[in-house]
């Protein structure tokens, strides 16, 4: 784990590199001159743009900022826990009111907690809890969302059971050690299942993609995959038709369209709705309470919800996730 410290000589740094490492919504004034008009200004640090669930993500924070009157400040930590502990140190130096945190890491992420609580700034973590230093967690049970998904793999494959490949998201992960936990726990009840645990392909489809080629190779007999995505999902589904394997079932998490689609067709059984315009919102709402005087809860539950060819139908739409009714 590599640590930095957020010094003064790490901020100057910081403050220099701020044009271009933190984007704002549209509007030209400064995070200052908002916050002297009573605006509230919202700092959002974000793991990654390379997932279209964090894309889906960072645009309900935003309709939801713009839908308050609220700045949001944003930055992209593109998956390196040292430049997210410098964008927190740009967007506490650029003067947010609140910080929402999508963690890259939950322990490596601590000197920019640590320099948001300094300076007096409640944050409000996203989708990935920390062990500590957050005044709100919003995200979702991620262990039921693995289990709802391990069931109705286990209801798919019957009393037979069979192998199943598990493609696991980024190593050390909350939400990955949940998933895995919570499929772990629905397939249970069969013990004829038999979970072969694959590479960390860090919810990326071309790293699923190329983790699948090998697994298959080496596991011919698998009867079932399951991804903690539907992104890396997909990619298992394309090496898998590539190779004329349409009797091996897959599964994701995430209600991402693309996979809802799929599920009617047959060999994609189940997905658990996960959806991020909803989080987002939750997030930039969230906010806005603690900043109303810090009466935000400590834990905010976006919501799932189980899609099987019982209901995908009636979920597709022109929409990236298939969206909450919550």
């Amino acid at each position: 784990m590599r640590k930095i410290s957020l010094v003064g000589a790490v901020a100057a740094v910081a403050v220099a590199a701020t044009a271009c490492s933190v984007s704002t919504q549209p509007g030209g004034t400064s995070a200052a001159d908002t916050k002297k008009s009573g605006q509230l200004v919202i700092g959002f640090s974000e793991v990654t743009q390379q997932s279209p669930f964090y894309v889906q993500l960072k645009n309900g924070a935003q309709q939801a900022a713009a839908k308050a009157g609220a700045k949001l400040l944003f930055a992209d930590a593109n998956g390196d826990v040292t430049k997210q502990n410098n964008d927190i140190q740009d967007l506490i130096t650029r003067g947010v009111n609140v910080l929402l945190v999508n963690p890259v890491d939950p322990k490596g992420v601590a000197p920019g907690l640590a320099a948001a609580k300094a300076a007096n700034i409640p944050v409000i973590t996203v989708d990935r809890p920390v062990p500590s230093g957050a005044l709100s967690h919003v995200g979702r049970d991620n262990v039921k969302m693995g289990q709802i998904v391990g069931e109705r793999v286990a209801k798919a494959l019957g009393p037979a059971g069979g192998k199943v490949i598990e493609i696991q998201g980024d190593a050390g992960g909350a939400v990955a050690r949940d998933r895995r936990d919570g499929f772990h726990k629905g397939v249970a009840s069969n013990p004829k299942i038999k979970i072969v645990e694959g590479p960390y392909c860090d919810y990326i489809r071309s790293k699923a993609v190329t983790a699948m080629q090998d697994l298959l190779q080496a596991n011919p007999d698998v009867k079932a995959v399951y991804a903690h995505n539907d992104d890396m999902a997909l990619g298992v589904l394309q090496v898998l038709r590539e190779n004329k394997r349409t009797d091996v079932k897959v599964a994701g998490v995430d209600g991402l369209m693309e996979a809802v689609k799929q599920i009617p067709n047959g060999q994609y059984v189940a997905t658990a709705l996960n959806d991020p315009i909803h989080e987002g919102e939750l997030a930039v709402q969230t906010a806005a309470k603690a900043h109303d005087g810090g009466q935000a809860p400590s834990y905010v539950d976006a919501g799932t919800a189980l899609v099987d060819p019982s209901n995908a139908a009636g979920l597709a739409g022109d929409t990236v996730f298939a969206r909450s009714s919550s």
